[in-house]
């Protein structure tokens, strides 16, 4: 049976992962700025880019688990599915991680060999943003991490037990 001492830092890495996603999501969602070149006007926002639409679904869905998980009361008969869940929630978080930093490369960089020019220059108020977002999702996934670690330590006791 898994007591209260064990339960506390999972509460509090929840509490983070939450606040985390939640915010990543909310940066994600409200990142947009135009740009003038030209006498045409340019709009970069979230939805021009499937891995920023992905970023944002996924940070979403880790923040409604995250606060589905700390509502509902939780049992040592549930604990290994939670340990499942949490895993594909950190899963999930670092494929969308990856794609946004891949993709935020290209924008800030651009990439000579295709043709593409950097666009960070143009729009920089989008640029930080879903540059924050990113870190935001960066601390939800690490959470999410020390969460698993934390829940594979107190389901698989390598330790023997003090006589």
């Amino acid at each position: 049976m898994m007591d209260s001492p064990k339960r506390i830092p999972i509460f509090v890495l929840r509490l983070i992962a939450l606040g985390a996603a939640v915010t990543a999501a909310i940066l994600m969602f409200s990142a947009h700025d135009t740009a003038h070149v030209f006498n045409m006007t340019f709009e970069a926002k979230y939805t021009n880019s499937p891995t920023f639409k992905y970023f944002l679904i996924i940070n979403a869905v880790a923040s409604v688990y995250s606060l589905l998980v700390l509502c509902c009361p939780t049992n040592t008969s549930m604990a290994r599915f939670l340990l499942v869940m949490d895993l594909i929630i950190l899963l999930l978080l670092d494929s969308a991680i990856s794609s946004n930093v891949a993709i935020g490369q290209v924008g800030r960089n651009g990439n000579s060999h295709a043709g593409w020019l950097p666009i960070c220059n143009q729009v920089p108020k989008f640029c930080k943003q879903t540059t924050a977002a990113v870190i935001g999702g960066f601390v939800a996934s690490l959470s999410y991490l020390f969460i698993v670690l934390c829940s594979f330590h107190n389901e698989v006791n390598l330790l023997p037990p003090k006589d």
